[in-house]
């Protein structure tokens, strides 16, 4: 059963008309309080949506069983209640692994970036947490307090912020036994080990250093396995970094999360096509096609070329060869320069074109190879 999820929509501070979204999802026991006050600083870079899981804060008591996939289609509805296409998600430990799920299944082509915050793809044991569900049903959500100040906070931060922690674990006394119950159920069933490699896109992992639910050595792991992800482990902190570490989170999250396609296709473009063509391409918008040109940045170079799956040898061969077939012939010149860049030999090159006289006729693999002669003269004069 899909459970229904409320959330907070945090306003922007950005003047950026075309803002992305940002998720924040919360740890089992927490409430999107948690994460207020690093929203209030990825505020500046994002919209931001924090959500509640099922039974607390403002979502509604969960009224049956829910699978982390059946989690990840709540949130994905509350996202297209906003309006919303893609997005970026960080979560903390539970709502972590909503996160993987949502990148690795139903959101796999929505989501632009993932932090995944004291988490991993199998949290604990399965045992452990049918144990804890069938506990919370008999003795309620208070009967986990004592054990979990010692699970959540690195010891230094029960010092430092007394009122904060015993208000963050007050607020577990609120939540919903059943709901609480259903979660661990969920979590008990959840296993994305075998997936992670899968994983795309920008891909954040942050570890507690003091973490004992999930330890640096095992979210090394994760981000080892994921493809480009970059691993952070953060000094004297538990298992709730966001609570424990809200500025220097915030400050990871942007500067992982945070560039718009835009940018990221606008970087690409100019290591692929050379600053001189994307100058001058720039320079020639008119505002009749400047949302055109804004159209190709972000998504031909910022969603495609930058995906990790393909090297940019491989995309530029790919291209070329699609080109050929099209018979785009301007744009082949383009990119015949941009494959030089991207390290693809001349005779590679040339074993490519000639592929093309299989597959997309000799005519056009004739005029391909008058086009690459020119350019292969105008590089030997450069």
């Amino acid at each position: 059963m899909i459970p229904v999820l409320r959330g907070i929509v945090d306003p922007t501070r950005s003047a950026d008309p075309a803002v992305p979204l940002l998720v924040l999802g919360p740890s089992l026991g927490t409430t999107s309080d948690a994460w207020a006050p690093a929203a209030q600083l990825l505020a500046a870079s994002f919209r931001v949506l924090r959500f509640d899981l099922p039974g607390h804060g403002v979502s509604p008591a969960a009224s049956a069983a829910f699978t982390v996939a059946e989690l990840a289609a709540g949130v994905l509805a509350l996202v297209d209640s906003l309006g919303d296409g893609r997005f970026s998600y960080a979560g903390a430990s539970f709502g972590g692994t909503v996160g993987i799920e949502l990148a690795l299944g139903a959101a796999k082509e929505r989501v632009d970036g993932l932090a995944v915050v004291c988490s991993n793809a199998k949290i604990g044991e399965t045992d452990a947490w049918l144990a804890r569900a069938e506990q919370v049903r008999r003795q309620g959500t208070a009967s986990l307090v004592a054990a979990t100040s010692a699970r959540w906070f690195d010891p230094g931060f029960l010092a430092r912020e007394p009122d904060l922690s015993g208000r963050v674990l007050g607020d577990l006394l609120d939540i919903d036994d059943e709901s609480y119950a259903l979660c661990c159920e969920a979590l008990a069933a959840f296993d994305r080990t075998a997936d992670t490699g899968s994983l795309a896109g920008r891909v954040l992992v942050v570890a507690g250093e003091s973490d004992p639910v999930v330890t640096p050595d095992a979210a090394a792991r994760l981000a080892d396995t994921a493809p480009g992800a970059r691993f952070e482990a953060l000094a004297e902190t538990g298992h709730q970094a966001q609570i424990e570490r809200p500025r220097l989170l915030a400050e990871l999250i942007r500067a992982t999360l945070g560039a718009s396609r835009y940018d990221a296709g606008m970087t690409v473009r100019r290591a692929v096509l050379g600053e001189a063509h994307v100058e001058a391409s720039l320079a020639g918008i008119t505002p009749e096609t400047a949302d055109f040109q804004r159209f190709i940045t972000e998504y031909a170079w910022g969603s495609v070329w930058t995906r990790p799956g393909l090297d940019r040898r491989m995309r530029s061969a790919v291209t070329i060869a699609s080109l050929v077939t099209a018979r785009h012939w301007h744009e082949l010149e383009l990119h015949l320069h941009a494959a030089r860049r991207n390290g693809l030999a001349r005779a590679e090159l040339t074993e490519i074109l000639l592929q093309t006289a299989i597959y997309a006729g000799v005519p056009a693999a004739n005029t391909a190879f008058g086009i690459a002669t020119r350019v292969f003269a105008e590089q030997d004069r450069e």
